[in-house]
């Protein structure tokens, strides 16, 4: 059997948001007082693991979730560029029902087409950037296990492309909740299982 490695793709836990906006890569949104034990809850369910690399987005709230798991281990907290959300037109915007973001014609362009999809980051960009990501997180933890704090859809999307699903979805049909664990196991360079777990209790 080759080398068995495990990549732990952790979604960061809940954010302070009062208005309820779309905030994507906007500055300023960092975890609520839930989300920080949503976070030490999932460094608890990992604390005994072989995890060699703490690895995070750069945004606030991924590296606010990455801290108590890194220090379970004593790890740095390393950035990747490459875990960053998505982007979105709608960011700042609420787009719950009856919000105006949905309403505004200005907007309407943006929702031609949900396959790319148009209002933001296309999903092969998400997927393959993800896989990059992936990549350099199991060269470095190569017969251990190492831990990236990333977003909901780039998560979810590179979970879509690693099990041969197509990339355009139903959000709604995510399967990451906030401060979820999506488990990716390797056999040398081959993907042989994925597994999911909310310690976070979402």
């Amino acid at each position: 059997m080759a080398e068995q490695t495990r990549i732990h793709l952790v979604r960061h836990g809940e954010v302070y948001n009062p208005d309820g906006v779309l905030y994507g890569r906007l500055p300023g949104f960092s975890l609520s007082d839930k989300g920080r034990r949503q976070a030490q809850a999932v460094a608890d369910a990992l604390a005994d693991r072989d995890v060699v690399a703490v690895i995070a987005s750069p945004l606030q709230r991924a590296q606010q979730t990455a801290e108590p798991i890194a220090a379970a281990h004593d790890l740095p907290v390393d950035t990747d560029p490459d875990l960053i959300e998505s982007t979105n037109v709608f960011e700042g915007h609420r787009l719950g029902p009856g919000d105006g973001a949905w309403r505004d014609p200005r907007f309407w362009w943006h929702l031609r087409n949900p396959i790319t999809p148009s209002w933001g980051e296309p999903y092969k960009q998400i997927a393959a950037r993800m896989t990059t990501a992936v990549d350099k997180a199991r060269a470095r933890a190569a017969g251990h296990e190492a831990v990236c704090v990333s977003h909901q859809l780039p998560v979810w999307t590179l979970r879509l492309a690693l099990t041969g699903r197509r990339l355009w979805h139903d959000p709604r049909r995510r399967q990451c909740a906030v401060a979820s664990v999506t488990s990716l196991v390797y056999d040398g360079d081959r993907l042989v299982d994925v597994e999911y777990t909310e310690p976070g209790g979402c």
